[in-house]
């Protein structure tokens, strides 16, 4: 009831936004340098500093329902292997074979209870361990014991799974979220269906992720789109830890709530209010009515690119062909939204920054999303766990 009451109290200070045209607004503007987006040595920190040691949202339970259900796949450079094992139980690896350093599995999903390295034919159990090499009379002697599959920090929690890309680092989600996992098991995410993706490439990692955290440009950019439906610079923002839950206010919201009960604000999304939900480094998620979009950034393979999985699941299964045409054209519209209106002026704000035109962006008094989002990257990238974290 706590986190309803939380909601429903965020949807009447969003009421307020609309009815007054107000925002969200903090204290100053904050200047960031453009070599944030250009420099390879910033980069290469942000991967060893940020994305090897945070908890990353790699997959989705509706994904890997079944047992022997895997899913291979590149995560910023690192090869990696999630499965469900007989019992249900989730587990993550390197995808990397121990004898010669093949992959196990082919990128992509499938279903299996064993890994067979396509190489030698060394095969691995679901619990990575190594269960048999080809021809082991001529090989020589081999501990299998030892050679099993390099094994990840792995969690599975309200209908994602989080992998960290360094073994036998520290994986605390309730420490990480800070509670933000909850409107996920309210929704009951783990029974979603999944029902695609779409692969979009664009600029530095960042230049694409500072879109998704603020409705100032609505107007000006998606203005037959999103302006319809929802005004610029009329945004609510919540922390949780490094992640953000973002409110947009409806135009509509006065005349959606007016024959809603005042406790009932809280009780279901896009109550003439829509959320985007934040996961620090690289997860935008927008939960719609028809279809939820799930954003993954992965930076690289240089600065100057990010490639980015949008991933759609919804409440429902598809009942028939025509609900999977209805379903496959709905996801075509989002990524053509998704990369036309904000991935291609990432590309030409990536060209800008590196002709040297200007040593700072600045984010206002408005835009407090980009602003807590790069003063958790500046965080991490200090790597000093006794300096302040920051507040929303």
């Amino acid at each position: 009831m706590e986190r309803v009451k939380r909601i429903g109290d965020v949807a009447e200070i969003m009421l307020d936004y609309v009815e007054n045209r107000k925002t969200f607004q903090t204290d100053r503007p904050m200047r960031v340098p453009t070599g944030s987006y250009t420099d390879k040595d910033q980069f290469k920190a942000e991967m060893e500093l940020v994305f090897k040691r945070v908890p990353l949202m790699l997959a989705f339970t509706a994904e890997l329902p079944n047992p022997g259900d895997y899913k291979a796949m590149d995560a910023v450079g690192s090869p990696v292997l999630i499965n469900r094992d007989k019992a249900g139980k989730v587990r993550a690896f390197l995808n990397v074979c121990s004898h010669r350093g093949a992959p196990v599995a082919p990128e992509g999903t499938g279903n299996c209870s064993r890994f067979t390295c396509k190489y030698h034919s060394w095969t691995f159990g679901a619990d990575g361990k190594l269960i048999g090499i080809s021809e082991p009379g001529t090989f020589g002697e081999v501990d299998k014991s030892r050679m099993g599959l390099r094994e990840l920090p792995c969690e599975e929690r309200a209908g994602m799974i989080f992998v960290c890309l360094t073994p036998n680092a520290p994986l605390d989600l309730d420490t990480y979220f800070q509670g933000f996992l909850e409107d996920f098991e309210a929704l009951d995410f783990a029974n979603w269906t999944y029902l695609g993706n779409r692969t979009i490439v664009g600029a530095n990692w960042k230049i694409a992720f500072d879109g998704y955290l603020e409705g100032y440009h609505f107007k000006s950019l998606h203005p037959e789109t999103i302006f319809p439906r929802t005004p610029s610079n009329c945004t609510h923002y919540e922390g949780f830890g490094p992640n953000i839950r973002i409110g947009f206010p409806q135009h509509s919201i006065a005349e959606q709530l007016k024959d809603v009960p005042r406790e009932q604000w809280g009780n279901r999304e896009n109550y003439g209010y829509d959320f985007v939900r934040i996961f620090f480094p690289n997860v935008s998620i927008f939960i719609a009515p028809e279809i939820t979009q799930v954003a993954q950034l992965f930076p690289g393979p240089t600065p100057d690119r990010n490639r980015t999985v949008l991933n759609y699941l919804r409440r429902e299964p598809v009942r028939d062909e025509a609900d999977r045409e209805a379903a496959e054209a709905a996801m075509n519209f989002f990524r053509d939204v998704t990369y036309e209106e904000d991935y291609v002026i990432g590309l030409e704000i990536q060209k800008g920054l590196e002709s040297g035109a200007h040593d700072e962006l600045t984010f206002g008094r408005n835009e407090r999303g980009n602003q807590y989002f790069h003063e958790w990257l500046n965080w991490y990238l200090e790597d000093d766990a006794s300096a302040p974290v920051p507040r929303m």
